[in-house]
C-alpha cells in the first residue's frame, strides 16, 4: 500500500538559512573598532610619560599644614610643569591639595619642598600626580 501525500507539502529538504553577509562584515567592523580603541587607551594610559615624580618626606607643621618634599624629573627640563601635591588625614582622605608650578630650568631632576594647607590634621602627603600642560592661570599668561 502506497501512501500519497498531499502536493506541495514535502517537497525536499528546506535549505539552511544564511545569515546575510553584510551581517558578518558589520560585526567585523564593530570589533575591530573596539579593538583600536582598546589599544589606544591602554597606550595612552601605560606608556612612559615625560614627567616623573617621588615623595620623599613630609614634616607636619601643625594641625593645618603639612609640608611635602618631592622629586621632579622630566625628559626636556626646560619645559615647565605642574604637580598636584596633596595632604591626607589618618583615615586616607584627602584634606589638602595644591598645584605647584615647576619652572623650566637647566637641571633634568629638581628637589621641591611646597606647604599644603589641610582642612583637619594631616597625617601624611604624596604626589598625586605631574604634567607638562601647565595651566594658563599658573604662568600668568
Amino acid at each position: 500500500m502506497t501512501r500519497t501525500l498531499p502536493p506541495g507539502r514535502y517537497t525536499g529538504a528546506a535549505k539552511p538559512a544564511r545569515p546575510r553577509r553584510w551581517i558578518a562584515w558589520a560585526l567585523g567592523a564593530v570589533v575591530v573598532v573596539l579593538g583600536v580603541i582598546v589599544a589606544f587607551s591602554a597606550y595612552d594610559r601605560f606608556t612612559i610619560s615625560d614627567i616623573d615624580s617621588e615623595a620623599t618626606s613630609f614634616d607636619l607643621v601643625d594641625d593645618s599644614r603639612l609640608d611635602i618634599t618631592f622629586t621632579v624629573t622630566r625628559d626636556d627640563p626646560s619645559r615647565p610643569g605642574v604637580c598636584i601635591v596633596r595632604a591626607r588625614s589618618k583615615d586616607g582622605s584627602e584634606t589638602g591639595r595644591r598645584e605647584v608650578y615647576i619652572a623650566g630650568g637647566p637641571h633634568q631632576t629638581v628637589k621641591i619642598t611646597a606647604p599644603v594647607y589641610t582642612s583637619e590634621p594631616p597625617a601624611m602627603g604624596d604626589v598625586y600626580g605631574c604634567s607638562l600642560d601647565v595651566p594658563a592661570y599658573l604662568t600668568g599668561g
